[in-house]
């Protein structure tokens, strides 16, 4: 193979849509209204209707809106906040932002996500929030954790940067909780051209205080209530989701046919430890990652013959310089480094061909032989 394949293919998705992606940009460009302009609303309408909220506040990145939710709940100072460690920095980063305590509770691992069962027992007297991570694009034993939640009187904040379109138990993820927090970053599986996210909520007052948050604490302009950030979701951001919106239930399909057809094509191979999706779960594969034993030999192998790979993620954050001394350890934490070790993202997208998929597997199964 002389060109190495696409491990996301937005070019393909982009000469599919182009003609209403260029239509949207245009009319921005057109009306000029670049910050807070009509796409904005209109985004956060069709995406509170698609998830089954009342309300959504879009914001400028995934990290925004995890950091706005703990701000909206008043975490702060002294407070600790119940999460994963295997995931990206950026839901740890949010938690000492605000002054808090990241307490990290292990993982399944065949999920990846937080392992319920452990939560109960890292919850304190100065726990505020769980936060549970929809990882690699299935949501938690969500039902499970809000029933904890719910003893203790503690909020969720679904950290569903990777999980727009998946269901838990017929239920759109990020409509399963108090905040669930959604990243457009280009990668997810809906994605716009920069950064860009979103908080979703049915709570009225909690949207409102969002909403004031991500706009410098303003109640109205120069009026100034609260503490805030200059967290707003550009318009032109907005219009490209709004015309990848179109076809986002047929990418959905396509993911879940894909993920499928992948652990078909890599079933009963002992050394390809495979991702299971939960009874009730649909999952939309933001990320398919398997794990293997010699992870670089079979990078190495897989880069010889043109298909990349990536590892989500490679240090737990735990273990980061960051977060070593600034964490707690709600459990022990050795699904999360194994995890670390052994997991190796493959090619995945809903453009994704029979052909190509059939030769990524029979790679990989060929180079762990």
């Amino acid at each position: 193979m002389t060109q190495a394949l696409p491990f996301i293919d937005l070019k393909t998705q982009y000469a599919l849509l182009k003609q209403s992606i260029d239509a949207r940009i245009q009319t921005v460009l057109n009306h000029a209204q670049y910050i807070m302009g009509p796409e904005v609303a209109e985004m956060e309408r069709k995406l509170a209707e698609y998830v089954g909220v009342r309300h959504c506040v879009s914001v400028s990145s995934g990290t925004e809106a995890l950091l706005i939710s703990l701000m909206a709940l008043g975490v702060g100072p002294g407070d600790e906040v119940i999460t994963s460690p295997f995931t990206f920095a950026a839901t740890a980063e949010v938690i000492v932002l605000v002054g808090a305590t990241p307490v990290f509770v292990d993982i399944e691992p065949d999920t990846y996500n937080i392992d319920t069962a452990l939560v109960e027992q890292a919850i304190t007297h100065k726990t505020r929030a769980i936060i549970p991570v929809s990882l690699y694009g299935q949501t938690s034993d969500m039902l499970a954790l809000q029933a904890i939640a719910d003893r203790h009187g503690l909020p969720i904040i679904e950290d569903a940067a990777q999980s727009l379109g998946a269901t838990h138990h017929g239920r759109r993820s990020s409509g399963l909780s108090k905040f669930g927090c959604v990243s457009f970053f280009p990668s997810k599986p809906l994605g716009c051209y920069g950064d860009g996210g979103a908080l979703l909520t049915d709570d009225d007052r909690l949207a409102q205080i969002a909403r004031e948050i991500r706009t410098h604490g303003q109640e109205r302009r120069y009026w100034h209530t609260r503490i805030g950030v200059g967290g707003r979701m550009d318009t032109l951001q907005c219009a490209i989701v709004l015309a990848k919106l179109e076809r986002f239930e047929w990418e959905i399909d396509q993911r879940i046919a894909l993920g499928q057809q992948y652990l078909e094509l890599l079933a009963g191979h002992n050394a390809i430890g495979l991702p299971t999706v939960r009874r009730g779960n649909t999952c939309v594969w933001a990320q398919f990652t398997v794990r293997v034993a010699d992870r670089e030999a079979v990078v190495s192998a897989l880069g010889a013959k043109g298909i990349p790979t990536a590892v989500h993620y490679p240090v737990p954050l735990h273990k980061q310089p960051a977060y070593a001394s600034l964490c707690r350890m709600g459990s022990p934490l050795p699904q999360s480094e194994l995890a670390a070790e052994t997991v190796l993202s493959l090619p995945f997208h809903p453009y994704l061909s029979a052909d190509t998929q059939h030769m990524i597997a029979a790679a990989l199964r060929d180079s762990v032989a």
